[in-house]
């Protein structure tokens, strides 16, 4: 392992070159610039940016750690997203794009009023500050084992310093910044994985790619049919796909605010389906060093599985300084890939849908109140880590997923609601709804195999709630139409 100077230079070198594309992207520090970029972005820069974003420090780790419990069947689910980016593409951006919206959930408020939009805008806000959480965790606590357990220094520093060289590159440049900083970190990324696949097959003296699955101690089955009370049952886990991409990326102000600063449309889809193609190759890239850790492991005698795998074997096995330093790269940027953009979206959603700032508010001086929102979220997502840091006990990716069940699930809900009914609701008792749906799907969830003869509910879940918030809008709802 490196030392602690080498991998303090290394950081440092690595943010120094993150703060020099912020300051040559800042642009005019305007709300239209941060929000969404003047709609100046090129498509292809945005689509190759997307997929570090989209990535993340928990895929980085967990999808490779994750082949040992659940094989190759993580990808039925990247394959269901491929029919929810066309959907993101060819029905919501169209909406997006014709409301000229800077935020996503303003069109709640067209739709169904003032509660349906901060309802939206919430549920977002939330389900966005865990999810920032968990992958701002997951590369704190290896930065910890990596450096800062070494020097002494307790988590909640590490944390907040992880916060604070990601606040000084974000806060003046806004989206412009990220899409920029997305696509170094996502190369960064790319080629520590293809390099990590080339390096670690050479070691094990494999002679293809089939000899190296076939020599594993692992089964490494891509489809499963066998049992449908199963979670991981192909058509489950594809239209679980399906509809987690159509929430985590058309229903997501974080992942919206990209394709909202492309220049129209037509490159806006360009940029999805491009995005959509390339994320299932590079899925099946983890997946198989996934496959190459655990046969490296074994061979090894490195005792280690899930999210540990990956990061035990760079600090235990012998790949040499080289696979580290770039071990350390790939980590940082699909980790900050995820959180710098994560940031910026909540600091777009709480001064667009709660504060009303399109229109208002252009200063450009340090302490503008955009600029304050920018630290008060920081500040929220430092304390969210600490807590996350205190009751984790689970696989982080299945973690996210659970959560993204009950948190984008009323969001999905509201959005189908919206888009193919005209029903006009009761707009005050929307908040309700989407309170008592979560609260429905929680308890199915924890008596499904009671109630449901052995059915056990995962990923899909978020369909269920979805529908459960249909049904109750249905109930509040008129058959008069509604004006928008």
């Amino acid at each position: 392992m490196l030392s602690p100077l080498l991998i303090f230079l290394i950081l440092f070198g690595y943010f120094g070159l993150l703060i020099f594309v912020a300051y040559k992207t800042r642009g005019d520090a305007s709300n239209e610039s941060f929000f969404i970029g003047k709609r100046k972005s090129p498509w292809y820069i945005v689509s190759y940016g997307m997929i570090g974003a989209t990535l993340s420090g928990i895929t980085f780790l967990s999808v490779p750690g994750w082949v040992g419990e659940s094989e190759f069947f993580y990808m039925q689910m990247v394959f269901g997203y491929v029919p929810g980016y066309l959907f993101v593409a060819y029905i919501l951006l169209p909406m997006y794009y014709k409301l000229n919206v800077y935020s996503i959930y303003e069109y709640l408020k067209k739709r169904f009023g003032y509660y349906s939009h901060r309802s939206g805008a919430s549920y977002f806000f939330l389900s966005r500050l865990l999810g920032a959480s968990l992958r701002l965790y997951l590369v704190a606590l290896v930065l910890q084992s990596l450096l800062f357990d070494q020097i002494g220094v307790p988590f909640y520093i590490t944390t907040c310093i992880t916060i604070l060289l990601i606040w000084i590159y974000t806060y003046r440049g806004g989206i412009r910044t990220i899409i920029w900083t997305d696509t170094l970190q996502t190369t960064f990324m790319l080629v520590t994985v293809i390099t990590c696949i080339f390096l670690i097959y050479n070691d094990l003296n494999f002679i293809s790619i089939g000899d190296s699955l076939q020599h594993n101690t692992l089964k490494f089955r891509l489809f499963s049919f066998d049992d449908f009370n199963n979670s991981s049952h192909f058509f489950r886990s594809f239209f679980s796909g399906m509809f987690i991409a159509i929430a985590m990326t058309g229903l997501d102000q974080d992942m919206m605010q990209k394709n909202l600063s492309c220049k129209n449309l037509k490159e806006a889809q360009k940029n999805m389906i491009w995005f959509s193609l390339v994320l299932v190759f590079v899925n099946i890239f983890f997946l198989y060093l996934g496959a190459l850790l655990y046969q490296y492991a074994d061979f090894n005698n490195i005792a280690s599985s899930g999210d540990n795998l990956f990061v035990d074997i760079i600090k235990y096995g012998e790949l040499g300084v080289f696979v580290f330093v770039l071990f350390f790269l790939g980590l940082m940027s699909a980790a900050y890939s995820s959180a710098d953009s994560a940031l910026t979206s909540l600091t777009t959603c709480f001064c667009i849908d709660f504060l009303d700032m399109k229109q208002k508010d252009t200063s450009t001086n340090f302490f503008s109140q955009r600029n304050l929102v920018h630290v008060l979220i920081s500040l929220l997502l430092f304390l969210v880590i600490l807590l996350v840091n205190y009751l984790n006990n689970d696989s982080i990716i299945a973690t996210l997923f659970l959560l993204a069940s009950f948190t984008y699930g009323p969001l999905l809900g509201l959005f189908v609601f919206g888009l193919f009914t005209q029903r006009k609701v009761i707009d005050r008792f929307v908040p309700i709804v989407v309170l008592v749906a979560p609260c429905l799907s929680y308890l199915l969830y924890t008596y499904d195999t009671y109630m449901l003869n052995g059915f056990n509910f995962g990923p899909d879940l978020i369909i269920v709630n979805a529908i459960i918030t249909c049904g109750l809008l249905f109930m509040i709802s008129s058959s008069k139409k509604s004006t928008y």
